[in-house]
């Protein structure tokens, strides 16, 4: 009775603690996963605020503006128009910042240009160099102004964030996936005694695996409530810092991150406690006991 007592809290135990295991690396694998689409969704959003600013000739009738903005407009891979006037230029801020005292007071007229602010979609260094050259080549546009050296480190500093979250991603993917097989061999090692009784009274390797399978479906679904649980405390934790991670935008990804974490604790605890089962099912019964 003793010893019973004692198999029954080592099994107890060890289901608790692959439980536990299968939680933590659900919740390392969705908070990875959420910062890569978060990091993926950023980079689309940066590679798409980009404007090139078309300065225009200062002998321009409206007219003539009006047609090098259809010509402009018409330019593929361009997003959106914006007519910026050389007297909104002069009132903004940031640029009477500059000086000391008042830009009235120094100089005698607004040395400023009418500009298009073109909008273009997510090109590379190159792609939107040769906008530039396009749009700088219509008839009226003096030059096209825009921060190619901050734009190419942009895209390079995104693309190795990018790389780097990948492949830290894999890698823990790959070591987790290692770390619970080991975890929940263990589980039905330490019930390989019963699994030899069963196949020896002449039970099915279906009858065998069907309680074990049953366990294991609950033990991940446990599992994946409980990763989801802490994912959400911690995005909770993280809005009061960062508004914009709880934002109705994230909404979706984070929905799709929980139903993710349920999801995939179901299939590993699945997948995983039917491989084990099946090679104790599949041994012979003198090697089990020297196993």
């Amino acid at each position: 009775m003793r010893d019973d007592k004692r198999i029954k809290r080592k099994v107890r135990r060890s289901y608790i603690v692959s439980t536990i295991s299968i939680s933590l690396v659900l919740f390392l694998l969705g908070s990875v996963g959420y910062m890569l689409t978060a990091a993926l969704g950023t980079a689309h959003a940066l590679r798409n605020s980009v404007t090139l600013s078309a300065e225009l000739d200062t002998s321009l009738t409206s007219e003539q503006r009006t047609a090098i903005e259809q010509q402009i407009t018409s330019t593929e891979g361009v997003t959106g128009v914006e007519f910026s006037a050389k007297e909104e230029k002069i009132q903004d801020e940031e640029f009477r910042r500059m000086f000391a005292s008042e830009i009235e007071n120094i100089l005698t007229e607004n040395p400023l240009r009418d500009s298009y602010e073109v909008h273009i979609g997510a090109l590379d260094s190159e792609a939107i160099a040769a906008m530039a050259d396009r749009l700088g080549a219509i008839n009226g546009i003096v030059y096209v102004a825009y921060p190619a050296s901050t734009i190419e480190q942009l895209h390079s500093t995104i693309n190795k964030i990018i790389i780097g979250l990948m492949a830290f991603g894999g890698a823990l993917l790959l070591i987790s996936l290692i770390l619970l097989n080991n975890t929940i061999r263990l589980a039905i090692f330490s019930r390989r005694y019963l699994i030899n009784t069963l196949k020896l009274v002449g039970a099915t390797k279906g009858y065998i695996m069907r309680p074990f399978l049953s366990t294991a479906a609950k033990q991940g679904l446990v599992a994946g409530l409980a990763a989801s649980l802490l994912f959400g405390v911690s995005l909770v934790a993280l809005s009061g810092a960062m508004p914009e991670i709880v934002a109705t935008s994230e909404i979706v990804k984070v929905a799709i991150t929980v139903g993710g974490m349920i999801v995939g604790g179901l299939l590993i605890s699945l997948l995983f406690t039917a491989f084990a089962v099946n090679k104790f099912v599949n041994m012979k019964s003198n090697k089990i006991y020297l196993y």
